[in-house]
């Protein structure tokens, strides 16, 4: 069962041959707590999802997923307005961030497993007419740092050091080694496919 509403997550588990039998998205408070770094908030933020989701259904794995973009210990949530995407790209524009992504997956038997995948991404320094074309494309809506890395901004990324799935939203490598590590054992597909 995935306890999220991201259609990207969706794609990116599709991608490795994982169908989940049930998408259950789970929705809870995503505000920082005072003092929260953005590597604990991810942590946190992926166990209530997972847990919230693994209440619902019972018996069932569970993966959750959050992703945090990070200027220092800032972090870059969804923007609900375009003036807000517009100063999320300029804080962005010509520096590094963090995208840091946390899994949990809990077990039908309730053991929980977790990863956080740390990706160093830098932007090249975006001038008016970049920015306008990110905003125009429309990604930034409901993308944590305003952006979406294998849309328009792909092209303004220079470096990226990590996981590029954990920035799309979920780190493949790290989700499958969880799911393996808890006894998941993915559908074989049919012989001479």
């Amino acid at each position: 069962m995935l306890a999220s509403a991201s259609p990207r997550r969706l794609d990116l588990l599709a991608q490795v041959g994982l169908i989940p039998d049930k998408v259950d998205p789970v929705h809870i408070d995503e505000a920082p707590l005072k003092g929260e770094t953005p590597r604990l908030a991810a942590l946190r933020l992926a166990a209530a999802k997972a847990r919230a989701g693994a209440a619902r259904n019972p018996g069932a794995f569970v993966l959750a997923a959050d992703t945090i973009v990070a200027v220092g210990r800032r972090m870059l949530g969804k923007p609900r307005t375009r003036d807000q995407a517009s100063a999320m790209l300029a804080l962005i524009s010509g520096r590094g961030h963090k995208v840091l992504t946390a899994v949990m997956v809990i077990a039908p038997d309730g053991r929980e497993a977790t990863r956080l995948a740390e990706t160093r991404v830098k932007f090249k320094r975006l001038d008016k007419g970049d920015t306008a074309h990110l905003l125009a494309g429309e990604e930034w809506r409901g993308a944590a740092g305003a952006y979406r890395v294998q849309g328009r901004a792909g092209g303004f990324v220079t470096n990226l050091i990590g996981s590029y799935t954990g920035v799309v939203g979920l780190p493949l490598h790290e989700t499958l080694s969880l799911l393996a590590g808890l006894g998941y054992a993915a559908p074989q597909e049919p012989p001479g496919r």
